[in-house]
């Protein structure tokens, strides 16, 4: 399987199940968009045609590429088969019964009230709670429990607002590090926040204990201020934007990202990313809303080709500022085309609901922070463990290839199958697939190789 595209001035073939990227001229382009369903006669005279007005255009170039296309797929950089479908399965039981990532629901309140929160305010369709230091424990020796031979083990300090629970969260930590050595392991701790709790305790702790922070900013500010306010109708704006800006210093402008949610409000985020960069931030993200269908802040068809236009534009400011030496990380745009995610990984997804799993203020399990609140997805409890087998089974049986639909995508390899979430909210179904969902990521797909392509080129 092959997928061309012109973008960014580049004409682009991709070999799926390689991971070979080719930049190639006008001419090689047309010859391989036709090269496994027309004749080679047809396929030359197309192209003498086509290219009439070239006289570096000759038969004998057209036969020198047409050899050169033979030998790449010789080598399996071109129209190679799909080796990886028997293994899929195969790949995702090897891992089985083995946790390497909780989601820790430390506190289900918040102290904003954001009107397009998946979380109903952090309370996720239930009571608000914070999570005990006991219940906290026992979350790191249930992951301790059943990681089994890895070392790394990722916690998410999660909401709600996390920081609701800071005196906790300090206590917990410590006692990680207390048990990690004994016990083998490493905690990478990862903090997620609105950042109106933020003083110099926390940064402070953050830039000790947190390999990454997660820092929620929509952007511009009347953006920002439209859903992310207050219990009052007070945006938050104009609290948040100094602590982040403070906490960024102190680490030194690394290991942490801006997590902004576009909506229907703001299909144009593209300014909100240069407001972003206008405010010192170099490390970004702007997702996609996740919302009902009907929510006011729900993005449309008709919203599409916008979003479409700009992950190009964002493409475009992004190679702009690398070559003026100002880069800055789009984290939708990071792919590493020399090594990148290994065949496990790019066959059998997140690992939701199997190797990674979200964990109440109460200790009940879900497959992830987005089926957190659905009896029907509890997967059991830090105590007993993983006691819905059945349920767990099927986000076990995820992987690209249980979706019929991702059959003949280009992307496949690229996301994995998508997200389970998404996919049962907008098919009822962990194995469906959410299409305007794939839409995007394909778009943004094509854009991250791109800049990379070019990047290549350059050096």
């Amino acid at each position: 399987m092959i997928h061309c595209y012109k973008l960014g001035g580049l004409n682009i073939v991709l070999d799926i199940f390689s991971g070979s990227v080719h930049v190639v001229d006008e001419v090689a382009y047309d010859i391989i968009e036709r090269y496994e369903s027309d004749t080679k006669e047809h396929i030359t005279a197309f192209i003498l045609e086509k290219y009439a007005h070239r006289d570096d255009v000759t038969e004998g170039d057209i036969a020198a590429c047409f050899e050169d296309i033979a030998e790449l797929k010789a080598q399996g950089k071109l129209f190679t088969p799909d080796t990886f479908a028997p293994m899929a399965g195969a790949l995702k039981q090897k891992t089985s019964g083995v946790v390497k990532a909780l989601c820790l629901h430390v506190a289900h309140t918040c102290n904003l009230n954001c009107a397009y929160c998946f979380a109903s305010q952090g309370k996720y369709q239930g009571d608000r709670a914070l999570m005990s230091l006991e219940v906290a424990k026992r979350a790191l020796d249930f992951l301790v429990e059943n990681s089994h031979g890895r070392h790394n083990l990722e916690v998410d300090f999660f909401g709600g607002e996390p920081l609701m629970n800071f005196d906790m969260l300090k206590e917990l930590v410590a006692y990680a590090r207390s048990i990690e050595k004994a016990a083998g392991k490493n905690f990478r701790f990862t903090l997620t926040t609105n950042g109106v709790l933020i003083d110099q305790e926390v940064i402070d702790f953050a830039n000790q204990e947190m390999s990454n922070v997660v820092l929620s900013l929509d952007g511009r500010k009347e953006i920002h201020d439209r859903y992310r306010v207050d219990y009052n109708g007070k945006g938050s704006w104009e609290t948040i934007v100094p602590k982040f800006q403070d906490l960024v210093n102190q680490r030194g402008g690394k290991n942490y990202y801006m997590r902004g949610t576009f909506t229907h409000a703001n299909p144009d985020f593209v300014k909100d990313i240069e407001e972003m960069l206008r405010l010192g931030f170099r490390e970004l993200s702007m997702e996609p809303v996740v919302c009902a269908p009907d929510d006011p802040s729900a993005l449309t068809e008709q919203d599409l080709p916008v979003v479409m236009e700009q992950y190009e534009k964002l493409a475009e400011l992004m190679a702009q500022k690398r070559k003026a030496g100002d880069p800055f990380t789009f984290y939708h745009y990071m792919i590493d085309l020399k090594g990148g995610p290994c065949i496990y990984k790019r066959v059998s997804g997140c690992g939701s609901g199997t190797e990674y799993m979200a964990v109440t203020p109460w200790g009940d399990l879900y497959p992830c922070h987005q089926f957190v609140g659905d009896e029907a997805f509890k997967l059991g409890d830090i105590w007993q463990g993983v006691t819905n087998t059945e349920k767990q089974e099927e986000f076990a049986a995820c992987n690209v290839y249980s979706r019929k639909e991702c059959n003949d995508c280009w992307a496949k390899l690229y996301c994995s199958g998508g997200c389970a979430a998404n996919a049962y909210h907008a098919t009822g179904s962990v194995t469906g697939i959410y299409e305007y969902g794939c839409k995007l990521f394909r778009k943004r797909m094509e854009c991250a190789i791109m800049l990379e392509a070019a990047k290549a080129l350059e050096e």
